[in-house]
């Protein structure tokens, strides 16, 4: 099954992310952009959208995709961990797919050598339609079914299981010893190191729902003899960090899991657990253009920190989604009228609470920077007006930024809401059944005018799919 997204990157854009400025930061313009920056493949994107009729009356509201910038953040994760593990050491990363849950996205990252960490059967179906092949996919989720076990274990997909109750459902399935599933089995711990600065997204917190609670009464225990119980099980996993978790932080939490790991191993006297999984929850720079922190920088760090990981007894995953994605997505809407009150000015978007949720309603933990373009797709100049950039939705709160100071915005202008490419566009919000906007990936093709082509990821959703997934078939279904 062919992708979607333009597969031909122009030969000269680097496979490693290449250095950064500091862009529109805020939506002001600092200067001219380096020919082939991020930055500049965006610029020259927006106005290609408008050239090219991806924005317009009809579609006021679009998403793109850099696949130059996405294809360089997965080489610098693969580049990154091969720097600091043993020649020889197997490494997977798999894309988390709820960070972006698209098939010809999740088709271009495993070309790029990713595989996928799914979380659902919808998610694991994505990973299977984009080609994402069995060994390269890991389950993990709180919640799995029987059903969705079965499934796994047919497929041989690796499976981390994250509380007792899971793993004797998984005994039942197996049979008695010495029988062993079909697919490499993990238990996730929850080392309890506390939180970050998002409380939503620690998920080590001494209460979080994910995992064995390492900490509680006697838990340490269980899971040791979990594993002496059951030679199948082959692997350990945790999951520290997330946005707003610091490096610290993440780095002690996966020194917790390689000790476990060692004593694990010393007392069943041989090497049983031959794989961490180590998570992701790399987090994401969204005050410049910048990619900060990096990758390398982590690795370097878990270097450090846990030599003994890295010596190549044992295999690596890695779970990193926003990382990957964030930077390279833009949100693009139109203003459909300017106007003012109580002497603020207030531009009126098709961007929202709909592709934006956790912005609207939590705006000091997810700000997101705003480039703003004039009706031609160009560089709005201009002196810095404090304004609120609003969207479409039937509430109050539904702004992309307030009191943001921007070159002042007219009717029929361009928003660009950045940073945008994990969860903002595929973690859609039906509020006032706003329909979901198309995405389209884009490659800037160097030496031929900055040519820009773009492909589809997914088409605008139409009406008559908000009606069908309303309960339109079923219009009569509660009438006598």
């Amino acid at each position: 099954m062919p992708s979607d997204l333009p597969s031909d990157t122009p030969s000269d854009l680097p496979h490693t992310p290449p250095d950064q400025d500091k862009g529109q930061e805020q939506g002001q313009d600092t200067g001219e952009h380096p020919a082939h920056s991020p930055a500049a493949r965006r610029d020259r994107a927006v106005r290609a959208a408008v050239e090219q009729g991806l924005i317009s009356d009809a579609t006021p509201l679009v998403a793109l995709l850099d696949v130059a910038g996405i294809r360089s953040s997965a080489a610098a994760l693969r580049a990154a961990f091969d720097e600091v593990t043993a020649p020889g050491t197997p490494v997977l990363h798999a894309f988390a797919v709820k960070a972006a849950p698209l098939v010809p996205v999740l088709r271009l990252l495993a070309a790029e050598g990713i595989g996928a960490e799914v979380a659902s059967p919808g998610e694991l179906a994505l990973a299977r339609a984009a080609g994402v092949r069995a060994d390269r996919t890991v389950l993990d989720s709180p919640a799995k079914t029987v059903a969705e076990l079965r499934e796994a274990f047919a497929l041989g997909i690796a499976v981390n299981a994250d509380n007792p109750q899971e793993l004797a459902r998984i005994d039942a399935l197996v049979g008695p010893a010495p029988a062993a599933p079909a697919s490499p089995c993990g238990l996730r711990v929850n080392p309890q190191l506390g939180a970050g600065s998002i409380g939503a997204l620690s998920t080590a917190t001494a209460t979080s729902k994910f995992g064995v609670a390492l900490r509680d009464e006697g838990a340490r225990a269980w899971v040791v003899q979990a594993y002496l119980d059951r030679p199948w099980l082959t692997r350990l996993h945790t999951h520290s960090g997330s946005q707003g978790i610091p490096f610290d932080l993440m780095a002690q939490g996966v020194r917790t899991l390689y000790e476990l790991a060692e004593e694990i191993n010393s007392a069943a006297g041989r090497r049983q657990i031959d794989t961490l999984d180590i998570g992701g929850g790399l987090p994401v720079n969204f005050a410049s253009d910048e990619e900060t922190p990096t990758y390398a920088a982590y690795a370097r760090l878990l270097g450090e920190t846990v030599p003994g990981m890295l010596d190549g007894r044992y295999g690596l995953v890695t779970e990193f989604g926003r990382s990957l994605l964030a930077k390279h997505g833009t949100v693009l809407s139109r203003v459909e009228y300017a106007k003012s009150a109580g002497g603020r000015p207030v531009a009126v978007t098709h961007a929202g609470a709909q592709v934006a949720t956790r912005t609207v309603y939590a705006p000091a933990s997810w700000p997101v920077r705003i480039a703003a373009y004039d009706a031609e797709g160009r560089p709005r100049t201009g002196p810095a007006v404090a304004q609120d950039i609003a969207g479409p939705a039937c509430f109050a709160g539904d702004l992309l930024a307030e009191n943001r100071p921007l070159p002042l915005l007219e009717q029929g202008d361009l928003v660009a809401a950045l940073d945008t490419g994990a969860y903002f566009f595929t973690a859609h919000y039906s509020y006032n059944s706003l329909a979901r906007p198309g995405i389209h990936g884009f490659v800037v093709k160097a030496g031929t005018g900055d040519e820009v082509r773009f492909a589809t990821v997914r088409e605008q959703q139409s009406t008559d799919e908000i009606v069908a997934e309303s309960g339109g078939a079923y219009g009569d279904a509660l009438l006598d």
